[in-house]
This record gives C-alpha cells, structure tokens and sequence, in this order.
C-alpha cells in the first residue's frame, strides 16, 4: 500500500467473531482505486482458499474526523 500513489494510513480491525475490518486512507480516490486493484490481486493470489467470504468494498469521501490529544 505505501507505494501506491496518495497513501496515507492503513489499519487493520479485529472487530470479534471472526470479523476483520482494514481502512485505507488516501490522498484522492485514483490512489484508493489503484489500492483495491492491487488489494483484489493479493487476495485472489494468496488468501483466497482462508476466506470463508468473499471481501466487501466500500469506498467514500471523508466528512469528519478526530485525533486524540498529545501525552
């Protein structure tokens, strides 16, 4: 992901039961688009046969956000 182009932040979720949530952040949404391509290659190359479903994509703008405070 950090070579794609716009790359600004990834996380990876372990939301329980099984589920498991990432978020790419970017600078524009050519650089999202270029990362689910390459994330679509990956999967299908090498997790494909692990997953019990197939993975969701959902892409947006972002309208708000919050950082915590320094320590």
């Amino acid at each position: 992901m950090r070579e794609v182009p716009g790359f600004v932040a990834y996380y990876w979720v372990d939301a329980g039961n099984g589920v498991m949530l990432s978020t790419s952040i970017f600078d524009d949404r050519a650089g999202a688009e270029e990362s689910v391509s390459r994330a679509a290659d990956f999967v299908r190359d090498t997790l494909a046969t692990l997953l019990p479903n197939p993975p969701q994509v959902t892409a947006g703008e972002v309208v708000a956000s919050a950082h915590g405070a320094s320590r």
